[in-house]
């Protein structure tokens, strides 16, 4: 009998390690086939809920966060990047032409959309736009304080477009996101990834598929004696 369990995961769609820790778990899943599967959501947390619409240059920002040389970040991202292929993902611009800069940008929009997705799509399509906004800032460094730029993906899913544009616009909506993100700092995550399982356990960071195998055996294991 295939074990199920629900799979929460706390992070933000301009954090690599979050992307890269999905490529990592869905391997995982690939190998639990057949013995484990899992409904997958995705939870709000901001790195930046503080940065303006207009957006701050990727490395301008690492650098006044973390006080690092230039060196330092470019030996990171090559890390990251290699890091990332092997995982099955990538963080590499891959459009036509000069890649423009790498920014950072206020997400706050990206996660009410992701919201929405859930409440009306429902887990495989909410899923399906946490990737596309993945693509759009890793791969194709789009503009995702944009809300223009946000509705195209959002219809690219298979949403609504007039619908997830008052979406954006719901301030309830805004508060429960807001809500889930304080419910975070409340579960002590500071940083993601994060993992939540069934709702008790959790793996945080970004892990290597054999320890979110293991991991998730053992919560399985774990509910099976609890039911």
């Amino acid at each position: 009998m295939t074990d199920q369990l629900t799979i929460d995961i706390y992070s933000d769609v301009i954090c690599p390690w979050c992307l890269i820790g999905y490529g990592q778990l869905s391997k995982a899943l690939a190998e639990l086939e057949g013995e484990i599967a899992a409904e997958i959501r995705w939870r709000p947390f901001e790195l930046n809920p503080d940065m303006p619409a207009e957006g701050e240059e990727q490395e301008a920002h690492l650098q006044r966060k973390y006080r690092r040389p230039a060196e330092e970040g470019a030996a990171l991202r090559g890390q990251m990047k290699a890091i990332a292929e092997g995982a099955g993902v990538s963080l590499s611009f891959e459009g036509e032409g000069e890649a423009p800069p790498a920014m950072m940008w206020n997400t706050r929009d990206c996660h009410k959309l992701l919201a929405f997705a859930l409440e009306q799509a429902g887990p495989l399509v909410q899923t399906a736009l946490k990737l596309a906004l993945f693509r759009a800032h890793f791969n194709q460094r789009a503009n995702l304080s944009d809300r223009d730029v946000l509705l195209d993906i959002a219809a690219g899913v298979g949403l609504h477009r007039a619908a997830a544009k008052a979406a954006l616009d719901d301030p309830d909506l805004e508060a429960r996101v807001l809500a889930e993100e304080q419910q975070a700092w409340d579960l002590n995550i500071s940083g993601v990834p994060a993992i939540i399982v069934n709702d008790r356990f959790m793996i945080p960071g970004a892990q290597a598929p054999e320890v979110y195998v293991n991991a998730l055996r053992r919560v399985a294991a774990k509910s099976r004696e609890a039911s």
